[in-house]
């Protein structure tokens, strides 16, 4: 009952963080999970329903870009992969958690630095909170078409800038990052 925990999201500068939790099943392996940021789209959306069907338990939970303005993105990333484990029907033994820093969890943890590419049960996590992340971006393209959020995901590209610039922030932009705060800086002081 080993349970791996990774993030999507801490990059982009709208949109919440995405986390998931995952406990495969050693009897039914998956080919091919590594690192979400490694495959195409379409390599995740198939490795993700086969997750999805194959894994013992899995979770999904997220924290959404006010929780990120009061927290900090990394304690909000944190939060997220907390409520992911927690979301699980059963309680792991142990929770292998990709990167460096532990969120607050009831039951033994290991941080594993590059672990979506070295455990598949981080691997895992990684790949269905990254599919569920972008799913949630092209419903906010849906309601904000002019920042393009289903090309760039929210991440600061030059297209997303100057949306940015030209469009002010959105209710979904992270207030706190440093382009978005700078947009609603000007607007404020009407430049």
């Amino acid at each position: 009952m080993i349970c791996g925990t990774d993030e999507a999201g801490r990059g982009p500068i709208a949109g919440p963080v995405v986390a998931a939790a995952v406990i495969l099943d050693p009897q039914h392996p998956i080919e091919g999970i590594t690192d979400s940021k490694k495959l195409s789209a379409k390599k995740r959306e198939l490795l993700s329903k086969e997750i999805k069907q194959k894994a013992l338990y899995w979770a999904i939970a997220q924290c959404d870009a006010d929780e990120i303005d009061r927290l900090n993105i990394l304690q909000a990333s944190l939060l997220a992969m907390q409520r992911a484990v927690e979301a699980l029907p059963v309680q792991p033994s142990k929770v292998l958690v990709d990167g460096n820093k532990l969120p607050k969890l009831s039951m033994p943890a290991e941080a594993v630095v590059g672990g979506d590419a070295l455990e598949a049960c981080i691997g895992a996590a990684s790949i269905l909170a990254k599919v569920e992340r972008d799913r949630q971006m092209q419903e906010w393209h849906a309601i904000y078409p002019e920042y393009d959020f289903a090309k760039h995901k929210a991440y600061p590209t030059k297209m997303h800038l100057e949306a940015l610039e030209r469009y002010g922030a959105c209710p979904v932009h992270r207030r706190s990052f440093a382009p978005v705060a700078r947009v609603i800086a000007r607007h404020t002081r009407g430049e």
